[in-house]
């Protein structure tokens, strides 16, 4: 059991239309008290090669709800469609259109004190799927 009074977090992003990570995404964190409390902004990071965030920053103590938004509608633009295209197996055209459906991501969840939360990313440009991870 840990000692920290603050919990932790990391995420990272796989985009499933391409079966890779998804590199360059820019990943904001804010975090808030308590459900009515204000927001706090607390900087952000970008996806490495691996689709990883490694310096997203601290949670301040007494951090009980944390949100991650994932500013995802640039990584739809030609990087992204130039990797999916470079497999054998991609679709010739994704077909979406001004590229993704869903522009950003905002993924807000609960927190306790001492746990650290691994929060993944699936995505596509149609849709995505999250879950606490390990």
């Amino acid at each position: 059991m840990s000692t920290s009074t603050t919990a932790s977090v990391s995420t990272h992003i796989l985009d499933t239309s391409a079966g890779r990570p998804a590199a360059g995404v820019t990943v904001r964190l804010a975090a808030r008290g308590g459900p009515t409390a204000d927001w706090q902004a607390l900087g952000g990071s970008a996806t490495d090669a691996d689709g990883r965030c490694k310096d997203l920053p601290a949670l301040p103590e007494g951090t009980t709800r944390v949100r991650l938004d994932f500013e995802v509608e640039a990584y739809f633009g030609t990087a992204a469609q130039n990797q999916a295209d470079a497999q054998q197996d991609a679709p010739a055209n994704r077909d979406s259109g001004a590229g993704a459906f869903f522009p950003e991501v905002a993924i807000t969840f609960v927190v306790n004190p001492g746990e650290h939360y691994h929060v993944p990313l699936l995505l596509n440009p149609f849709g995505y799927s999250v879950y606490r991870g390990s």
